[in-house]
């Protein structure tokens, strides 16, 4: 039996799980390549992973379902997960971060790149072991409560403390004597309500307006189809890089 690392890489396209085999040959890291999600988690039950790599987008389960099938594990519940994605915004990221991924990397990438993020997984894994066996209570409370804060609104500001009796008294002093006259500052007293200030109706967008919003959707749309243009020709590239490869061994 090896006693390699284990490292299982998820995605359907057969192009990617043979660069990513090729890539990590001389690694000393086993890499097992599965199509689906089905076949991955039927095989962890035998040889179990020591990080998992996903696609996010594969047809019936998806990247998410199993890196929080994993987490939720009694037994692999600490086994670092890498999802992939061809777009990376904020949605993506906070279902990453939702299923508690831990690391979210964009495709298309260079393969040694994945393995030096492979590398720090799995030496901080090994260190975690050495050196924290067991977490505290209140540092696991804190870290879950510093997670928790990325995507939340920040909080409203706290509203000015109330000035002092004596405050008010000097703030008086230099009114001049209409003003203060009119009506002195009492403790205890109600104060007057503000009058409402009806606010301005919102502005109806223009014809210029929506030209200009029309215009930057296009220009949102252009620039996805270079990416999947992007994508396509790097999957190329990968293709013709393996038969390479292939026919030189």
């Amino acid at each position: 039996m090896s006693a390699n690392p284990v490292v299982y890489f998820i995605d359907d396209s057969a192009t990617m799980r043979e660069v990513i085999k090729i890539a990590f040959r001389r690694e000393n890291i086993d890499i097992i390549a599965c199509h689906d999600a089905g076949s991955a988690i039927g095989m962890m039950d035998e040889t179990a992973p020591d990080v998992v790599i996903s696609d996010v987008i594969m047809p019936e389960k998806d990247g998410y379902e199993v890196c929080q099938y994993i987490k939720q594990h009694p037994k692999m519940g600490q086994t670092p997960v890498i999802l992939m994605s061809g777009v990376v915004n904020r949605s993506v990221a906070e279902k990453a971060f939702a299923v508690k991924a831990d690391e979210l990397i964009r495709k298309p990438f260079q393969p040694q790149d994945l393995i030096g993020r492979v590398r720090h997984l799995l030496y901080s894994k090994s260190s975690a072991k050495q050196e924290l066996p067991l977490a505290s209570p209140l540092a696991a409370q804190t870290a879950v409560a510093a997670l928790s804060t990325i995507f939340q609104t920040p909080a409203l500001a706290r509203p000015l403390a109330k000035p002092s009796l004596a405050v008010i008294a000097r703030n008086e002093a230099r009114l001049p004597l209409a003003a203060s006259a009119a009506q002195p500052l009492i403790e205890g007293a109600a104060a007057a309500p503000k009058p409402r200030v009806p606010r301005p109706p919102l502005p109806q967008l223009d014809a210029a307006k929506l030209r200009v919003e029309i215009l930057r959707l296009q220009s949102q749309v252009k620039k996805l189809e270079a990416e999947l243009r992007a994508e396509r020709e790097y999957s190329h590239a990968l293709e013709e890089h393996v038969k390479t490869l292939q026919e030189a061994e």
